[in-house]
């Protein structure tokens, strides 16, 4: 055993091993209890960030913790490889994307090993490999034939210049993010799958995630948003055209005062065609934003169409404009105005002079309204509503509702916020939509025997069209012997990302998507893991995918994930420097020199490279932008991978952001080389007897004894809890109590012997290479891997003995150590006899006696 802790060499030498030996491949068993620990695969950039570190390390500990619990444990790995960056960094480097990528995933893959997870590499897959999306594509046109598919058009972001359809989060201040150019509103065919169709089951389901963050849950909830409303049909004053609209207050109704259409309604189009300044304004709203909550922050502008509707209750005509917060995507359209109890329509009716009629009163007839600030927005009894004046919000609701029914104008309704899925997307690096367009203009899915629709990867990418839209010859093709042409948009990202985890049950499968039985013998997945930014689309989407799946035979549980953590973000220090003009340069935390106080102040930062000041910034988000993201590489180089890994895992608990410590990181190596320490001093001292617990001293009991607690503690905090700091922390206790333990006699070494091997079992989940090592110098022939979770001896749990410590009114003037089971008359007479109490006893009587068994006598004297 080498003197001192070489973490590389020991690294390498294991990672090796475990390759060789493919000690994490796994199969199906049904004797034995299956557990899947999956987290969110990554995108391949190039080089993994402490993010994917914190990630990957999470679910490797739960992955060899539940390993060493003698389950078959599959832990797989690949990479969500399609998706705009390529793109772009193809365009920035002169190179295909698909050149790009998989020289990424290369580098990546390698530095995943560096770190020692341990993973089943025989089922990684990678998005963009046709064997993968072949399924996707075979998948969708399966939809397609039960109708869950439809294509129609839809407003999108255009980018001008770049020509193509741009995300929300892609369109800053209006303009394109790369081109600058000021986007418009477009309407584009696109392909839609019915996500809709399952908003109730998907909603409802949300109770069955009983292992899910609460915020999770109520997040997807939320994104759901699931009304009971009324759905009203206004008829169009002098045309036989109606509007719907859908609300929740039908209690409100008699306060309509103007309706609000969306610039591409059908009663807008119609209304510009001979209204020159209203088509202006349609053209402009062509500028505006889609995204929810820029809606609710812009302002709001709006131009009257001459249209009236035609109030299903009062008869009252009230006009109909258009307006910019309303968009054609979102339910029908159109809304029914009531400023007085809207906050918004009260503020559009208040720039264009459009009446305000309260129709709602307090509860409490105290109570008064003043419209002439804001909008009156709670629910209370009607009022100026006819027939319904006096009526609270559920009786008005039910009244009214009944009424449109009678008179065929209204019914009530479940809506949902949730729309339709949009999975068109006009870029090249992505799945082809496995669809055709014939000579008539009908659609058709591709043949399965046709399948894959194969991208084609050595592409010149020229940074505004997407090659396969640019190549009339890529999508030219025949079907039933006419010409028919491919689509040329490819999916939303999102589609690779929705079923991933379940291919991997069976990835080199080319006869079918999945394989039923060993699908289901793998899901659902026991443990998930990833970032809460994907709360809501990719954990929707997946869970909507895995109802596909199980609705075609594929799969049989209902859920894809059972249970799901997601972890922190990393932080970490900033530094920069402010130049004459206001701009900043970042510097990397790794390049500064800092000088702290005895609390982790920074005094003063410099830059290495010219020993010059630099401002500190605090700690934010590791991030490209402030330069402050810390290399992996760099540290394993300089640590080794187990010291980042205790690092991530101790520094604090998974949910939690971690925050970035030079200082922490140094110290969790330390506390690795005293363990390598502490095994090699013992190496040297191991017992030639066995432990006989019958013979124990009471030193001995009490090493024992905290050897079992923590043994118990560590099993739930990683089991249960999730708590691996706690479990680090206890593991750390206890070897500082093993430090200082004697091995003068055969039974001491037996005892140092059982806990030490203990200590390096509960440590392998988080340091896996030094544990192994060690486990195997101590003359160990096993795989710490497999099933060798130390079990607690309830036994060593029992106290034989107890310290109780004896007080004086309440000041400590002994400690006794008694026995376990000593009574009050008992442990009183042990402090009587002590000398030091026997002191504070002269001359006083004992008016009373507290005793707290096993832990405390307080005598009160006078």
């Amino acid at each position: 055993m080498h003197e001192q802790y070489n973490p590389h060499q020991i690294e390498t030498a294991l990672q090796q091993q475990w390759e060789n030996d493919q000690v994490f491949k796994v199969v199906e068993d049904d004797s034995k209890e299956k557990f899947y620990c999956l987290s969110m695969f990554p995108y391949p950039s190039g080089r993994l960030h402490m993010g994917h570190v914190r990630n990957y390390t999470i679910g490797d500990v739960i992955s060899r913790f539940q390993r060493m619990q003698g389950k078959n444990v599959m832990q797989p790995m690949g990479w969500d490889a399609f998706g705009l960056p390529a793109e772009n960094a193809a365009i920035n480097h002169k190179t295909a994307p698909a050149k790009w990528t998989y020289e990424n995933i290369d580098y990546m893959r390698t530095q995943l090993k560096r770190l020692g997870f341990g993973y089943d590499w025989s089922r990684e897959l990678a998005t963009c490999q046709p064997e993968y999306y072949r399924w996707e594509q075979w998948f969708f046109t399966k939809l397609y034939e039960k109708g869950l598919v439809y294509k129609k058009m839809s407003t999108v972001n255009w980018d001008p210049i770049d020509q193509c359809v741009l995300a929300n989060e892609q369109v800053i201040d209006g303009r394109g993010w790369r081109s600058g150019a000021l986007v418009e509103q477009r309407e584009l065919a696109q392909w839609f799958i019915k996500i809709t169709d399952y908003a109730e089951e998907l909603l409802a389901d949300l109770d069955q995630l009983d292992e899910w963050p609460e915020q999770v849950r109520t997040m997807q909830k939320n994104w759901i948003g699931r009304s009971e409303g009324v759905e009203i049909t206004f008829d169009v004053v002098g045309s036989e055209q109606q509007v719907s609209v859908f609300t929740t207050r039908p209690d409100t109704l008699y306060g309509v005062t103007y309706m609000a259409v969306a610039a591409q309604h059908p009663l807008a189009l119609q209304a510009a065609a001979t209204n020159p300044a209203l088509a202006a304004f349609i053209d402009e709203c062509k500028g505006g934003k889609v995204a929810e909550a820029e809606l609710a922050t812009m302002e709001k502008k709006g131009m009257a169409t001459g249209l009236f509707a035609l109030h299903p209750l009062s008869g009252q005509q009230v006009p109909i404009w258009v307006a910019n917060f309303v968009l054609m995507d979102y339910g029908s359209g159109a809304v029914m105005s009531v400023p007085a109890h809207d906050q918004r329509d009260y503020e559009f009716a208040g720039k264009y002079q459009l009446p305000v009629q309260q129709v709602i009163a307090p509860l409490d007839d105290s109570s008064t309204v003043d419209l002439s600030q804001q909008a009156y927005t709670d629910k209370g009894k009607l009022v100026n509503s006819g027939e319904f004046d006096g009526l609270d919000f559920a009786a008005a609701f039910s009244a009214i509702a009944a009424k449109l029914a009678e008179l065929g104008r209204g019914e009530v309704k479940v809506n949902y916020r949730l729309r339709d899925w949009g999975v068109s997307r006009q870029r090249y690096w992505g799945t082809p939509i496995p669809m055709l367009t014939l000579d008539d203009g009908s659609q058709v899915p591709v043949p399965a025997e046709q399948l894959p629709v194969r991208l084609p990867e050595d592409v010149v990418m020229d940074g505004v069209q997407s090659p396969i839209k640019a190549d009339p010859e890529w999508a030219r093709t025949s079907y039933q012997g006419q010409t028919a042409f491919h689509e040329t948009d490819t999916f939303d990202t999102f589609m690779e990302s929705s079923w991933y985890y379940a291919r991997y049950t069976c990835p080199n499968n080319d006869q079918a998507m999945l394989d039923p039985a060993k699908a289901n013998y793998w899901l659902p997945v026991d443990q998930y893991i990833g970032g809460i930014e994907h709360a809501i689309l990719h954990l929707l989407y997946a869970r909507f995918f895995h109802k596909l799946l199980r609705d075609v035979g594929l799969v049989q549980s209902d859920e894809p994930f059972k249970r799901l953590l997601c972890q922190g973000m990393v932080l970490a220090e900033t530094f920069y420097r402010e130049h004459d003009n206001g701009s900043k340069s970042w510097y990397s935390p790794q390049d500064v020199h800092v000088e702290r106080d005895d609390k982790g102040r920074v005094l003063s930062a410099v830059l290495r490279s010219d020993g010059q000041p630099v401002q500190s910034a605090g700690m934010s988000k590791m991030s490209k932008s402030k330069n402050n993201g810390i290399d992996p590489q760099q540290v394993i180089e300089q640590f080794g991978a187990d010291t980042v890994r205790l690092f991530m895992m101790f520094t604090a608990p998974p949910e939690q952001t971690l925050e970035w410590s030079d200082s922490a990181v140094e110290g969790a190596h330390r506390f690795l080389r005293r363990i390598y320490a502490l095994v090699q001093q013992f190496s040297q001292q191991q017992p030639s007897q066995p432990l006989d617990t019958s013979k124990l001293t009471n030193e001995q009991k009490v090493l024992r004894r905290e050897l079992h607690k923590t043994i118990a503690k560590v099993t739930d905090d990683l089991a249960r809890r999730y708590t691996f700091n706690t479990a680090i922390a206890a593991i750390m206790e206890l070897s500082n109590k093993l430090q200082k333990a004697p091995l003068d006699t055969e039974q001491d070494k037996a005892v140092m012997q059982e806990a030490v091997l203990a200590l390096l079992q509960m440590l392998n989940p988080i340091t896996p290479h030094l544990c192994q090592f060690l486990w195997q110098q101590l003359g160990q022939q096993s795989q710490l891997e497999q099933g060798n979770w130390p079990k607690v001896d309830q036994q060593a749990l029992v106290e034989d003995e107890k310290l109780v410590v004896v007080q004086v009114n309440g000041k400590v003037r002994a400690k006794l150590t008694m026995a376990a089971d000593a009574n009050q008359e008992q442990v009183l007479a042990q402090a009587n006899a002590d000398e030091n109490v026997q002191r504070y006893l002269e001359g006083v009587s004992i008016r009373k006696v507290i005793y707290v068994p096993g832990k405390l006598l307080n005598l009160v004297v006078g």
